[in-house]
């Protein structure tokens, strides 16, 4: 990430990295609104976030969702009518018009941030 724009980037913590078990998510509340964060893998973890609002349901539950791929997409399959995400995207691969936003990621000291 270049310099500048990770020093103007609103970061705020979500939790220590050990509180997300790997290839799940978690729900956290960043400015009013709730972002879904995953971590994928256990040795090199990856970590993604997007809205965790399924507008296909209606409903936020993609934090609830199956963690998988398809082809080379990392995805979160949601869990009421298993829609797939996009988790670096956010593209909703069978309705794209239903697409939500993705958020930078980061881990420090051990803690997991999310960039607004």
């Amino acid at each position: 990430m270049h310099r500048d724009i990770a020093l103007t980037r609103e970061w705020t913590p979500v939790c220590p990295l050990e509180h997300i078990v790997p290839d799940t998510g978690v729900c956290a509340l960043l400015d009013g609104r709730q972002v879904a964060v995953f971590r994928v893998g256990d040795a090199a973890p990856r970590l993604f976030a997007i809205d965790n609002f399924d507008p296909n349901a209606n409903a936020a539950v993609l934090s609830r969702g199956l963690v998988g791929s398809l082809g080379e997409r990392i995805v979160v399959a949601s869990p009421i009518y298993k829609q797939h995400f996009d988790l670096q995207t956010g593209e909703c691969i069978e309705a794209p018009h239903n697409s939500v936003a993705s958020y930078p990621v980061r881990v420090e000291d051990g803690h997991v941030w999310v960039g607004a």
